[in-house]
């Protein structure tokens, strides 16, 4: 019984974890902004098309607080789309709507591929700060090689888009930068958190594996 409350314990921090990403509607709401100011950018003068997209943040805004969403998330994504508009207007190029994602994934991938070089791989390192720190996951190879994984598919995920998009950029082509985004978007950041689940998933079984002959062992020593 104490075993699956923990387990359920468990599994109920890793949603939480997964939460921090928005959920299915937090994806949705990340490409609807691109998609606003893509269309737009095709029949609309550049700041009519920075006016629409703005609106179309602020409505996302509006409706995510009525929602009784994370006001944090909420926020993020507003002046994600602000940000991205100031710099479209300080430029006066609709390529540079996307120029804020595209050297978030070059920092991503950085970040990911370095953590899994150095040994470190940020899955591992966020899923054993979130369940307290308490955890020798580095010293079991199953478990720093599932990280080692999960953090690598990310990784390819952010060099994936950053290459693609980069040089979408430098052709200028602001049209095939929006598909990228949508492309490169949802479908890739699934297979992401698809393979971080699964690293999370072998890291609580391995950890609750390595830790019950112990606890049975401890039993028997009383009992004896």
């Amino acid at each position: 019984m104490e075993k699956l409350m923990s387990s359920t314990l468990k599994d109920h921090r890793d949603h939480r974890v997964l939460d921090q990403l928005g959920g299915p509607l937090g994806l949705m709401y990340s490409v609807v902004p691109v998609i606003v100011f893509v269309v737009a950018d095709v029949f609309l003068p550049l700041p009519l098309t920075i006016g629409v997209s703005l609106a179309a943040g602020v409505a996302l805004f509006v409706i995510r607080l009525a929602r009784r969403e994370r006001v944090v998330s909420a926020i993020g994504s507003l002046a994600g789309v602000a940000v991205a508009a100031g710099i479209v207007a300080w430029t006066g190029s609709s390529r540079d709507f996307f120029v804020l994602g595209i050297w978030g994934s070059l920092a991503g991938f950085v970040l990911t591929a370095v953590s899994v070089l150095v040994r470190r791989p940020v899955t591992g390192v966020i899923w054993n700060a979130v369940h307290g720190g308490r955890h020798a996951w580095r010293t079991d190879r199953g478990v720093l090689r599932a990280h080692d994984l999960a953090t690598g598919a990310v990784a390819l995920v952010f060099g994936a888009r950053f290459v693609i998009q980069q040089w979408l950029y430098l052709e200028e082509n602001t049209g095939g930068l929006g598909i990228a985004h949508l492309v490169l978007g949802t479908p890739l950041t699934v297979l992401a958190v698809a393979a971080v689940v699964w690293a999370i998933r072998r890291s609580a079984v391995r950890m609750t594996t390595a830790a019950t002959p112990a606890s049975t062992s401890d039993l028997k020593g009383t009992a004896s």
